[in-house]
């Protein structure tokens, strides 16, 4: 059980030079109270440090040595406790004295009437208690508004300030003190929350300190005793930086979403781009009356095959997996990803390049350096609206001990990405590296783009630097170190696989009815026979009525049973059987070793191709 202060027993101290009067006052108080007795001023001056919990004093005031108010003034430099006169004569000087030194809150003569002075001890130990609990409250509400930074302030009904902490005061441009009865009409929420009754929440935005800002003020009527409201007190606290959070992790969790429905559109599209490659190759090979018509269907094969390319090359960017740096040649990377930046950059930015002749390898991953690209030209586009120019450079860059305080000396290979665009001031370019830090609208970024850049750099060994000016341009230069082999070369022409002697019977599983139908036809054009089953189940069956399938084809994505399933399965059944699995997904990671795979979209070579290595000449 909680006890309250009306649940412990007062202490009274009692101070009278005559011991007989300090048994009569103990046998009146001591039922109800705890009693301490004291017969001087001095000796209860010596007792009151260590009895802090004395909540009145009853005190004489004709005593030796120093008389009653005397002691009481000096009491009250030490103790806050309510203090009664004895009086044994008329003596009103001797009263008024005390009232003004020791500040009594009553007195009685000598012989006092028992039930009148008891009386009078009660309400004196009430004063003490209210007295107690109000500074107590006057000590949290101080504590509370000083120490605080959300802003905190009371106002009467007639809008006038009552109490306000730094935090208001310096919104209003003054101080507590200055401000304190300040008149600020109530505003239409205020006089809400005043007409309601009762505590009112709200989310409000508001403009200052520049810029907006996201305030939750919770508005509570106060009551005097008879139930009547009289102040409004009003809490403000700032939620910007929450709301802002809030709004960047619903938009990364939409862009997560974007990229795994991207996943399944690309390998939607990929089919179709198998079944557009793999016809016009069909219609390419047959005789054409007319060399125009040649022509077409090449350029046909060209954009199909930019359509492939630019997918994978996208695709590949939202592959979850660790980093995996090697020698990496940036100038090719660059030459390379120069289609997919014009494509994203529109048709108001002006793409440059000033690549290095002599560049050294970096030790990169080349897939997310490409990512990194794509993040920072997005950027520059973003910050030139009206259009502008964008310029890729690459150098070599020798850097001293000491130079940069992020990496030691050494050889690096330098990528920047500069733009002509709004740039930026001091204080974003300090934040720019921070995860969900964004200069732009909700919807039109995350924060992460240059967080992920500065991250890839690190993690590779490097770092990433920024240039900046407001109205001249922003220059981002990643600086990656020097791979000590050389890059990875473009792997040479192999020699064509022989073909097997004889034609083969293979069974094609998909369940995409175009793609199905154009591989079986390749397989035929190349002199195989074909099978052909629209899911897991029908190959399976087909696999038990024909012995003499010799290899099965099978996409990797089916509903039901998926292509690696069935190649177990398969397996399980037919252990030496031969099974080239096709997926149309970017990242195609999980699978057996010994299940080989062929991208979608495929050229009827690349397939040929596989069944060769698959099932050589015999």
């Amino acid at each position: 059980m909680v006890q309250t202060l009306s649940d412990h027993r007062a202490t009274l101290l009692l101070v009278d030079d005559e011991a007989e009067i300090l048994v009569a006052l103990a046998d009146l108080l001591e039922d109800e109270f705890r009693v301490l007795t004291a017969h001087s001023g001095a000796e209860a001056l010596a007792m009151l440090p260590g009895e802090p919990q004395v909540e009145v004093i009853i005190s004489d005031q004709r005593m030796p040595g120093m008389t009653g108010d005397a002691f009481l003034a000096q009491a009250r430099e030490v103790c806050a406790a309510e203090a009664l006169l004895l009086t044994g004569y008329a003596d009103l000087e001797a009263v008024i004295s005390a009232v003004n030194r020791g500040r009594i809150a009553g007195y009685a003569p000598k012989p006092w009437e028992p039930m009148a002075l008891l009386s009078m001890v009660r309400s004196a130990v009430q004063r003490f208690r209210l007295a107690r609990a109000l500074d107590m409250e006057r000590a949290l509400l101080r504590g509370l508004m000083d120490s605080t930074s959300d802003v905190v302030f009371f106002k009467d009904l007639e809008g006038r300030f009552t109490r306000m902490n730094a935090a208001k005061a310096a919104l209003l441009g003054g101080t507590p003190e200055a401000l304190m009865g300040h008149v600020e009409a109530l505003s239409a929420e205020e006089q809400a929350a005043v007409d309601e009754g009762r505590q009112v929440e709200q989310v409000e935005q508001r403009s200052h300190a520049g810029g907006l800002h996201w305030l939750r003020v919770v508005r509570i009527p106060i009551r005097d005793a008879g139930g009547r409201i009289t102040h409004l007190a009003t809490l403000e606290h700032d939620i910007t930086e929450q709301r802002q959070m809030q709004e960047r992790l619903h938009q990364a969790e939409k862009m997560q979403a974007l990229g795994t429905m991207a996943g399944g559109v690309a390998h939607d599209f990929n089919n179709l781009l198998t079944a557009i490659l793999g016809s016009l190759e069909l219609l390419a090979a047959s005789d054409l009356p007319h060399p125009r018509q040649s022509r077409m269907i090449s350029n046909a094969v060209a954009a199909a095959e930019r359509g492939s390319a630019l997918t994978k090359r996208l695709l590949s960017f939202s592959r979850k997996r660790q980093l995996q740096p090697r020698p990496s040649d940036v100038n090719r990377l660059v030459t390379e990803m120069e289609d997919l930046l014009l494509r994203s950059l529109g048709d108001h930015v002006v793409l440059h390049q000033q690549l290095d002749p002599g560049l050294h390898a970096a030790m990169a991953d080349p897939e997310q350096l490409g990512l990194a690209l794509l993040n920072l030209c997005i950027n520059s586009r973003d910050a030139m609206p009206e259009g502008g120019r964008i310029t890729l450079t690459t150098r070599n860059l020798t850097l001293a001990q000491d130079e940069l305080p992020d990496l030691p000396a050494g050889d690096y290979v330098a990528v920047a990405v500069a733009d002509t665009g709004t740039g930026m001031p001091p204080e974003v370019v300090s934040q720019a590296f921070e995860p969900f830090f964004t200069t732009k609208e909700v919807g039109r970024g995350t924060g992460l783009g240059l967080s992920m850049v500065y991250g890839l750099t690190r993690q590779s060994g490097g770092t990433t630097i920024i240039r900046s000016r407001e109205g001249e341009g922003t220059t981002v230069e990643m600086l990656l170190p020097r791979a000590l082999a050389p890059a990875e070369a473009t792997p040479p022409m192999r020699e064509p696989a022989r073909q097997p002697a004889r034609p083969l019977q293979i069974l094609v599983v998909d369940d995409d009815a175009d793609v199905r139908g154009i591989t079986v036809t390749i397989l035929g054009e190349l002199g195989h026979q074909s099978l052909a089953a629209p899911d897991a189940q029908s190959a399976l069956a087909l696999l038990e009525a024909q012995p003499g399938i010799d290899l099965m084809i099978t996409d990797v994505m089916m509903p039901g049973m998926d292509g690696r399933k069935l190649a177990d399965h398969a397996r399980m059944r037919r252990p030496g059987l031969p099974i080239l699995l096709l997926s149309g997904y970017a990242d195609a990671g999980g699978l057996p070793a010994n299940y080989p795979l062929l991208r979608k979209p495929f050229r009827r070579g690349e397939l040929a191709e596989q069944i060769a290595l698959l099932l050589p000449a015999r």
